[in-house]
């Protein structure tokens, strides 16, 4: 095991958030091979060093990985001020997981909960990983609108990267196929809208290698070992 920071060392035992971590180190409440520590930059190995925090032994928590199927209305968050539903709670774990990048509120589909703060990273890194979304909007946007698209509008003033968009299905409202290597807030959505057809469902179906398949809304499942390899190398 490599040496890590201090407080990233914390957080992933369970013991406290990073922020909370960083607080107790400050506060000199932790401390390592006996050592009392008050430096944020510090690193341990939590494979060989012997690490308190308020005087209790640390362990390192098991990884965990989650594929969740949000439905729109469940906040991509592990917590809320206004008690709305969190995607957390469509999951039974007994250790601290987050969302590995976000999906709006009223969006629906694929959410990677996990506690890998590594892999959290490398699926959230803006030019990394593809996600692959379904789309229903509201018309049907013209050839040249959708050249736009895939160039890569502006919007308020910045620039989004370029996507690829292709058609699924024909209609009085189109449903696209949606692939991003940028996710900026609500982009999807705001693409759609800078060219006059919102955006009335936004579904996504694919993190890279991983798919949401026939899993249902609101359920979950473990990620596979195969999935998990293909991820990291993506």
């Amino acid at each position: 095991m490599m040496r890590e920071r201090l407080q990233k060392v914390i957080a992933a035992s369970g013991v406290a958030s990073r922020r909370k971590a960083e607080q107790l180190i400050e506060q000199g409440l932790v401390t390592v091979n006996g050592q009392r520590i008050r430096e944020l930059g510090f690193k341990a190995d939590p494979s060989r060093d012997h690490i308190k925090v308020n005087g209790q032994k640390i362990k390192r928590e098991p990884l965990e990985y989650y594929v969740v199927n949000k439905p729109s209305g469940v906040l991509s968050a592990v917590c809320d001020d206004f008690r709305r539903p969190v995607v957390t709670q469509l999951v039974r774990s007994r250790l601290r997981l987050y969302p590995a990048g976000r999906l709006d509120f009223q969006s629906e589909g694929l959410v990677i909960l996990t506690n890998d703060g590594k892999l959290t990273r490398k699926i959230t890194h803006s030019g990394g990983i593809p996600k692959t979304y379904r789309v229903k909007v509201r018309g049907c946007p013209q050839d040249e609108q959708l050249t736009a698209l895939r160039g890569g509008l502006t919007i308020d003033a910045q620039k989004l990267a370029s996507c690829r968009v292709r058609i699924l299905k024909k209609g009085r409202n189109c449903w696209y196929e949606v692939i991003l290597r940028e996710g900026k807030n609500r982009q999807i959505r705001r693409m759609f809208e800078q060219i006059g057809h919102p955006v009335m469902r936004l579904r996504r179906v694919a993190i890279g290698p991983v798919s949401l398949g026939e899993l249902p809304p609101g359920a979950s499942r473990r990620m596979s070992m195969k999935e998990l390899c293909s991820l990291r190398e993506a």
